[in-house]
């Protein structure tokens, strides 16, 4: 038997909260947006590119974003020494074009653990709380919730056009 991705239980952001549940609520409606365009498809489906010669897939994005979370939360923020899943110096798309069909499951469980990784990491930090990049700006936490909002949503995007080209599965 082919395993097939898994339904998503996609969470509903607050309608009136403070600002810290209000960030978080979103970010966790979009992570599981992502995986919801996902669910039900073969590692296959997953792994299949919407349109020549882009190398966009399903599988590529969620890779994507499990280093994204990541980089964002745990290496930058929390300042984790820690590498990353995919991305490495001599191949830096990684986490879209070294894509394994056999690895699919994993990926999808590494998106999983890295965003419960990431609420760890800042769970005792506050909005206001920063870090110096290496070019030397100074970025706050709730600028980097802001970010990856911006960035789940853009990829969530590409998502449902993926996913409309595999099945015609739209919106959600």
């Amino acid at each position: 038997m082919t395993w097939i991705a898994p339904e998503v239980d996609r969470r509903t952001a607050p309608y009136v909260a403070d600002e810290r549940t209000m960030l978080q609520g979103w970010l966790d409606r979009h992570r599981d947006t992502l995986l919801a365009k996902c669910a039900g498809l073969t590692p296959e489906q997953l792994a299949r590119a919407g349109a020549e010669p882009s190398n966009l897939t399903l599988l590529g994005l969620v890779r994507h974003m499990a280093d994204v979370e990541r980089s964002w939360f745990r290496q930058r923020v929390a300042g984790q020494r820690i590498g990353s899943l995919y991305f490495t110096e001599e191949q830096p798309d990684a986490d879209f074009e070294a894509l394994d069909t056999a690895g699919a499951e994993e990926a999808l469980a590494a998106l999983r653990a890295e965003c419960a990784a990431a609420d760890r990491a800042v769970a005792h930090r506050g909005l206001d709380d920063t870090f110096t990049m290496a070019d030397g700006r100074t970025i706050s936490l709730r600028w980097v919730y802001v970010h990856m909002i911006e960035e789940y949503a853009r990829h969530n995007g590409h998502a449902d056009l993926l996913r409309e080209r595999i099945d015609g599965r739209t919106g959600e």
